[in-house]
């Protein structure tokens, strides 16, 4: 049997060819690689040795991105003697949570339809919110942000990826509800977007790419 064995391993070399059959070896051994597409070379772009994605769905989970990402750069600090530069850090804005990657003038024109699609009023008036409460202060224990705005966070080297696909759809429904047209609301929602952003095709597919390119990733909720 042996004998056997060794007799069609030798036919099947000599059936395949050399080249053929190394061939088939490099693609036995060679490890599998993501494909890779300019529209996420930004990733790459972010200096830092060390690299995290915080993905944020709700409102409430764009202000605990906030704070948690605060923690890791105290911490990396104090822990590690690094600087704030020497970390890549972004934080996802998608689903509830893309709308508070636009201005206090969105939310003042566009906060009644928009709060009410995603079931958020202002902690503090318990109204629709007519500002940012994230680029806001003065909320103290009312929201987990703890009086870091989003803005404070772009100017420590932070980047924001955010949900085209739901900015597309909130000004759908600010137009709907107020006679506009979808393509103005968009076009002025993307206009007043946060410092340091990014569009993303899909926030789903920012958080996809961004571990294909070594980024850790911690879903907020």
């Amino acid at each position: 049997m042996a004998r056997l064995g060794a007799s069609l391993a030798a036919l099947t070399s000599v059936s395949l060819g050399g080249a053929d059959v190394a061939a088939a070896a490099s693609l036995r051994s060679a490890p599998w690689q993501p494909a890779r597409h300019p529209q996420d070379d930004w990733f790459e772009e972010l200096p830092g040795k060390h690299r995290f994605f915080f993905d944020a769905t709700s409102a409430v989970g764009a202000g605990e991105a906030i704070a948690f990402a605060t923690n890791f750069l105290v911490a990396s600090a104090k822990g590690y003697q690094l600087g704030e530069s020497e970390n890549a850090i972004v934080i996802g804005l998608r689903h509830h949570a893309t709308l508070f990657a636009f201005s206090d003038a969105i939310w003042q024109k566009y906060g009644v339809p928009l709060s009410e699609r995603i079931s958020y009023v202002d902690p503090r008036t318990r109204q629709p919110p007519v500002v940012n409460v994230y680029q806001a202060t003065g909320y103290g224990a009312l929201l987990p942000n703890r009086e870091t705005t989003l803005n404070a966070m772009a100017k420590r080297g932070v980047h924001f990826a955010l949900c085209d696909m739901a900015t597309q759809v909130y000004a759908g429904v600010a137009a709907g509800k107020l006679g506009l047209k979808a393509s103005d609301v968009y076009e002025e929602l993307r206009a007043s977007a946060l410092p340091n952003a990014h569009f993303v095709a899909a926030g789903i597919v920012a958080v996809n790419r961004a571990q294909e390119r070594g980024y850790t990733i911690q879903h907020i909720g």
